[in-house]
Order: structure tokens, then C-alpha cells, then sequence
């Protein structure tokens, strides 16, 4: 099956109460964990790409690697630019073969995000490629994403309807309490999802997908075995599970995962290379480190994102 768009998955993942894992690939072993997850189970698959990404494995190696993997899966996988700041790297991933694109224009006036995102979206769209677009401003550090507590602000239901009538984006990412990065929240703190603000925009825009970014959950065990193997990592807070099962359920159609796959790689490297010290193949220390991945991707399909089955 060849790469496809975001479109069909949405509409069906809609209509059926689920979401789409939109799972952060780096490198050949971490796409290899997700894959091998996702076709075991059957499950539809975004693969996303960052500019960190891009710049860290390069373009074209990425894309080769997502190609044999559909190659090898037969699965449906779209492949999306993650947070894509400014008009010319969403042109160049959509040049480049990416089947959708988020253009992140939150940063901007209302009215200048509307502008940005026009554009991608009639450059996206004669190429048949879907756009994400975003409203609302996620706390926390993630690549290239830095937004700080004070700038991060909740998205404004009233401002919805405008802001998908007049750029005609597919797909919309919003802010309802989740965080980028690992380091989610202060000690003490408990993550709690804005569902009134959920349920807002879902009347505002009836059969049309939503979008969740930093919603890794943090996985404790995965914390306890780098800090037991080396590592200093202080206790971090994710997003409860149940909250994102929950979102799945309604008008959230993707959700995306990076953290809990970076905290699952390093995870194994770290235990491995504290049993076996001598080792000095990277075949040896990188498996242990897909198989977190690939576990970490089956329990999301299967516990959180309920679409094993789907694809």
C-alpha cells in the first residue's frame, strides 16, 4: 500500500470512537519498534518527522526508511511534518514526499496564523496533501518547541470556526492542558485535560478530527530503570492514560507520542549496557531499545488509542 494522507483515517477513526498514533521517528530502530507493533495489531499509522529530525537523520534517509517500512508492513502510514514553523519546510516535506504537514502558526497573531496557514494549506492541497493547523500554545520543551508556563495559553472555542472557515485546514491541533516534553509538571501538580473546552470546540466543529501534541504519559517504570541504571532523572508527571483514552473517544483523532518512545530507547540502552559493560556493537545495546519501543507502541494501540484492528 502507498503512503497515504491523514484523510481517510480521520473520517473513520471519527466515526469509530478511536484515535491514530502519531508516534516521532529518529532512526532506524525506532521506526522499525513502531511498525512492528502497529502490524502485529493492524493498526492505521501516522509517523511524524521534526525539523530536529530532519536535520539529525536527513530527509531523504528518513523517507526511505518510512518506505520500506511500508514496504514490509502493508500497512496505511501517513507521514507528517511535526510543528513546522514557517511555509518553506512544509514545502520542502511536501516537495519531498511527506503526505501531510502541520504548519504551527501559534505563536503569531490570530489573524497572521490565519495568513501562514492559508498558504500551506493551497500549496498543501494542489499537491493532495492534508494540513494540521494549531490553536492555543502548549507549555513545555520538545526539539524545537520552547514555550514557557507563562506563554502557554488554553485555545479559545470562539475563535474555531473562524480559524478552519478561513484556511480551510484538515485537521486542528489544540491546547487543552497538556505539556511537550517529559518534564510535563511541577512537583505537586496534577495534569487535568480542559474537556469543557474539548466538548466546546467539538460542537463548534461537528465531524471534524481534533488534535492532542504532548500527550506522552511519562512511563514510570521506564523513569525507574534509567535512574536505577546511571541515570538522574528527577520524578516526572505525564498525561493519565484514562484522560487520553477519553479524548480518543470523542472528536480526537490523533494523538501524538515522542517522550515515552525517547524515555523507552534510552531505558534500554542504559540496562543493557550496565549488564553487559563490555559491549561495544550497536545491534547489542539498540535491540533492547526497540523492544521497549515496540511494547511501548502496542500497549498505546491497544489500552489508549483503541485503534488496533483498524488499518
Amino acid at each position: 500500500m502507498p503512503l497515504v494522507t491523514s484523510k481517510e483515517m480521520f473520517k473513520r477513526a471519527y466515526e469509530g470512537g478511536y484515535a491514530i498514533g502519531a508516534f516521532n521517528v529518529n532512526n532506524l530502530e525506532i521506526i522499525q519498534g513502531i511498525t512492528e507493533a502497529a502490524c502485529e495489531l493492524k493498526a492505521p499509522l501516522i509517523l511524524q518527522v521534526s525539523a530536529g529530525a530532519r536535520k539529525y537523520a536527513k530527509h531523504i534517509y528518513l523517507m526511505k526508511l518510512i518506505e520500506a517500512a511500508e514496504i514490509d508492513t502493508g500497512l496505511p502510514i501517513c507521514v507528517h511534518l511535526d510543528h513546522g514553523d514557517d511555509f518553506e519546510i512544509c514545502k520542502s516535506c511536501i516537495d519531498g514526499g511527506f503526505t501531510s504537514v502541520m504548519i504551527d502558526g501559534s505563536k503569531h497573531s490570530f489573524e497572521d496564523n490565519i495568513k501562514l496557514t492559508s498558504e500551506v494549506v493551497k500549496y498543501a492541497h494542489d499537491k493532495g496533501v492534508t494540513v494540521e493547523g494549531e490553536l492555543g500554545k502548549l507549555a513545555g520543551i520538545e526539539d524545537d518547541v520552547n514555550v514557557s508556563d507563562e506563554d502557554a495559553a488554553f485555545t479559545r472555542p470562539e475563535e474555531v470556526e473562524e480559524f478552519v472557515s478561513r484556511t480551510g485546514v484538515d485537521s486542528l491541533a489544540i491546547a487543552i492542558g497538556t505539556s511537550h516534553g517529559a518534564y510535563k509538571f511541577k512537583p505537586g501538580q496534577k495534569p487535568k485535560l480542559r474537556f469543557d473546552i474539548l466538548d466546546e470546540i467539538s460542537k463548534r466543529l461537528p465531524n471534524f478530527p481534533i488534535v492532542l501534541h504532548g500527550a506522552s504519559s511519562v512511563v514510570p517504570e521506564y523513569v525507574k530503570i534509567i535512574n536505577e541504571n546511571g541515570g538522574d532523572m528527577p520524578d516526572a508527571i505525564g498525561i493519565p492514560e484514562e484522560m487520553l483514552r477519553q479524548a480518543a473517544a470523542s472528536s480526537v483523532c490523533k494523538i501524538n507520542i515522542d517522550s515515552d518512545l525517547r524515555l523507552g530507547m534510552t531505558a534500554g540502552i542504559r540496562e543493557h549496557f550496565v549488564k553487559h559493560p563490555d559491549h561495544f556493537d550497536p545491534r547489542q545495546y539498540l535491540s533492547p531499545g526497540r523492544a521497549n519501543i515496540k511494547a511501548l507502541v502496542a500497549h498505546k494501540i491497544t489500552k489508549v488509542l483503541g485503534c488496533d484492528g483498524k488499518a
